[in-house]
């Protein structure tokens, strides 16, 4: 059988509605963003069911609907004007010089596609691995961040199925982390509905960069070339499975790992990170004294010293090594133990701390290489439940399920999203080599826990 072909119809850009007098001047990146030049576009994207036909109400018309969804983001873009502009890079010999910034005058504006699929919602929901098609659901595929030079910094892809609607998202991940690109979304969605324009949004983003002290807005690389900082990823075969996780099975588990370490202190995710980190390091069948480690992507703004706006635009993150054992140990400890040791890290990330990255980074200025960033024998826990993922509604109703692109994906990664019914269940995004996942399908521990998806 043929794979499904998604067939693009049409493409335009959009700028914003009027041009604010900030979007003249250069827009300078912290270093949170300069870090990822090499990584790739933050992929993510809803998916609808079109409203069923009736004989008394006016019936769906795509071309309306993409209409109004431009308008929306036309008005969206004023308040996030930066994802309307390009890369751009300043360079000089003498003095040397290497500065990547965004250039806001001189684009385009965002990349706004229209494409089809012969596919029902079904199809893309109902097989227990989830579908190659979804990565053609997405602009940008592959892309690094640096390639913003030429490409749109923001792209929305709207892909109509038979039954259904995918507003796929792609964003340069050097404008934005998690956060900013919910925080995008959720105020692209309030605009759609009527409930704030381009003068006024509930929760106007903070777009000026923070620094160090002493340091900005112009910060050299030491760099005389892009090849010099720049490695293509191409990830290797994976299988990839939303594992449902309901409140009450969260909750058991929390309740698990607290009594097993005699304490009170170990979060929800702290459980099912722990949870997960054991039961992927055993369908590993790693060597007794392999060392394994469990990274949390974790924002920094409230742990700064003054914090940083929940609002503030930009990245903020780090992938924290918040656990490490041999494969030994993990698996001869109980849940609680691992579950304390991503607590500990997760407490003790402090002011100090963000700082100290930061410092090193301002002495030895680095890109991150996505090859590098993760060894083959760990976990890293990306994404948050806590993001207002399915908030986000454009006439449609509540979205069926979030899916998300190629970008960043690799044996180990796990992202969580929010689960379908809220009140704190959690859908969880695994990505494994096809042994590895049949084994952990296998494991009793990791199974007991799942829930089965709700319909």
């Amino acid at each position: 059988m043929n794979p499904p072909i998604v067939t693009h119809i049409s493409e335009c850009f959009i700028k914003p509605k009027h041009i604010v007098e900030e979007a003249k001047q250069p827009y300078y990146l912290a270093p949170w963003d300069l870090v990822m030049l090499s990584v790739q576009y933050i992929q993510k994207g809803l998916l609808f069911a079109k409203p069923p036909k009736t004989t008394n109400q006016q019936d769906f018309k795509i071309m309306d609907f993409l209409e109004h969804l431009k308008q929306s983001l036309s008005l969206t873009l004023v308040h996030f004007y930066p994802l309307a502009g390009r890369l751009a890079t300043s360079q000089s010999e003498n003095p040397p010089s290497y500065v990547v910034f965004v250039d806001c005058n001189h684009s385009p504006g965002a990349r706004f596609t229209y494409a089809t699929v012969d596919l029902t919602t079904s199809d893309v929901l109902s097989p227990t691995y989830v579908p190659l098609v979804l990565q053609s659901f997405f602009d940008h595929d592959r892309a690094l961040n640096h390639d913003g030079h030429t490409k749109s910094l923001l792209t929305i892809q709207v892909t109509e199925l038979i039954d259904g609607i995918f507003i796929g998202c792609s964003i340069n991940h050097s404008i934005v982390d998690g956060a900013s690109f919910w925080h995008f979304f959720n105020m692209w969605s309030e605009i759609f509905q009527g409930k704030g324009d381009d003068k006024s949004i509930s929760r106007p983003p903070v777009l000026s960069r923070w620094f160090p002290d002493g340091h900005g807005p112009v910060l050299n690389l030491p760099f005389t070339h892009h090849d010099q900082f720049l490695s293509p990823f191409e990830g290797p075969l994976l299988k990839e499975r939303m594992f449902h996780f309901s409140s009450e099975s969260i909750a058991k588990l929390k309740a698990k790992a607290n009594a097993e370490f005699n304490t009170n202190k170990i979060s929800s995710f702290q459980s099912l990170s722990a949870l997960v980190w054991r039961c992927i390091t055993r369908a590993r069948n790693l060597p007794h004294d392999q060392v394994t480690c469990c990274r949390l992507a974790i924002n920094n703004r409230s742990r700064l010293n003054p914090p940083l706006s929940p609002d503030y635009f930009g990245n903020s993150i780090q992938a924290l090594k918040a656990g490490s054992a041999t494969a030994g140990e993990l698996l001869e400890q109980n849940l609680g133990w691992a579950a304390w040791q991503l607590h500990q890290a997760v407490v003790n990330h402090s002011d100090e701390k963000v700082r100290e990255f930061l410092n090193l980074w301002l002495k030895s200025r680095f890109i991150y290489q996505i090859d590098k960033l993760f060894d083959p024998h760990s976990v890293m826990m990306g994404s948050s439940p806590r993001f207002n993922k399915y908030g986000n509604e454009f006439g449609l109703g509540k979205a069926l399920a979030l899916r998300s692109g190629y970008a960043h994906k690799f044996s180990g990664k796990a992202s969580a999203y929010p689960g379908h019914e809220g009140g704190g269940s959690i859908e969880l995004e695994i990505c494994l080599s096809p042994d590895e996942m049949t084994a952990l399908e296998s494991d009793k521990e990791f199974m007991d826990v799942v829930s089965p998806s709700p319909s």
